[in-house]
C-alpha cells in the first residue's frame, strides 16, 4: 500500500494538470529503506509529448546523486497520462527500474477528476496497490 501525505498527492495532481496537455513526470524521495514519500521533486519531461514522457537525463542523473548524498531513494515516480486511464502502458513498464518504488499515474483526461492510482512493477508484473491519504506529513 502507498501511503501519501494530502499535501504530497496535491502536489503530483497539480503538477500533472499544470503541465497538461503533456504529460508531467517527477519523483518523490523519502529516506533510504522507509517506504515513506517525503520531498517532492517535479521533473521535465523530456519529450514535452502529450502521449510520452522520459526524465531528462542530465537533471535525473543529478536528482538521483542528490538523493543518494541525502540518503533517500526515489519512493514514488510519478506522470501522469493525458488522454487515458491511469495504468501503466507498456512503455511505463519497460522504464519502470526501481523495484521498491511505488509508480503512480494520475489521468488529466478529464479536468474535473484526476485518477490517481498506484503500481508495483516488477519486471512485465504490474500489481496495483491500494494508495491510503492521510492528513499527516
Amino acid at each position: 500500500m502507498l501511503s501519501i501525505s494530502r499535501e504530497l498527492h496535491d502536489k503530483i495532481v497539480a503538477h500533472a494538470r499544470a503541465d497538461h496537455p503533456d504529460e508531467a513526470c517527477g519523483v518523490i524521495a523519502g529516506p533510504e529503506g522507509s517506504d515513506r514519500p517525503e520531498r517532492f521533486i517535479p521533473m521535465m519531461n523530456a519529450e514535452r509529448s502529450p502521449t510520452f514522457y522520459r526524465f531528462d537525463s542530465m537533471e535525473q542523473f543529478q536528482v538521483w546523486k542528490e538523493m543518494d548524498e541525502r540518503d533517500e531513494e526515489p519512493v514514488v515516480i510519478y506522470h501522469s497520462h493525458t488522454a487515458t486511464e491511469a495504468y501503466p502502458s507498456r512503455t511505463d513498464v519497460s522504464y519502470a527500474s526501481e523495484p521498491g518504488a511505488h509508480y503512480v499515474l494520475v489521468s488529466t483526461r478529464d479536468p474535473e477528476t484526476a485518477g490517481f492510482r498506484s503500481y508495483r512493477i516488477t519486471g512485465d508484473v504490474i500489481t496495483e496497490e491500494p494508495v491510503e491519504i492521510t492528513d499527516v506529513e
